[in-house]
């Protein structure tokens, strides 16, 4: 029995080493924003970085029924959201999901979301050859203030 665990652990961690250095994207201070009682969406926020050209294509979580990419624009001073099929992301150049910028949205949510709370997200990326990899994220919910908490030192 201990061998077969041993293979198995050693196995994932090959697949895990493997997808990730595929992927060739890093993942900086995910989070999401916490909710009230009877809120149905909120935004995960994040920065992405990639080693050669690649697009964000989707967003799954289990916390929401549906996930989609948005990006928050200026229009004659009215801000508006809008869903976006892909974010590019440029070799070397990050890209921050952030308030009133790109970001993701959690749609109905199936509970409330609190600060604290860690939410797995998956991120699916499309490669210049049409290659999908998926990426495995846990997304720390701050407050409804903001995104950083100036308390933590």
């Amino acid at each position: 029995m201990s061998i077969f665990i041993n293979a198995l652990v050693a196995l994932l961690s090959t697949f895990i080493v493997a997808s990730t250095a595929y992927a060739q994207v890093s993942v900086d201070d995910p989070w999401v924003r916490a909710t009230v009682p009877q809120q149905t969406t909120t935004g995960a926020f994040m920065r992405l970085t990639a080693q050669s050209d690649t697009k964000l294509v989707s967003a799954a979580s289990p916390v929401a029924d549906h996930v989609e990419l948005h990006k928050m624009t200026m229009e004659n001073d009215i801000m508006k959201m809008r869903q976006i099929p892909e974010l590019a992301i440029v070799a070397g150049q990050p890209v921050a999901l952030e308030p009133g910028g790109y970001h993701i949205m959690l749609i109905n949510l199936n509970k409330q979301i609190s600060e604290g709370n860690v939410i797995p997200m998956t991120l699916t990326f499309e490669d210049k050859d049409g290659n999908h990899t998926q990426m495995k994220i846990q997304a720390t919910a701050r407050s409804l203030h903001g995104g950083h908490s100036k308390h933590h030192q």
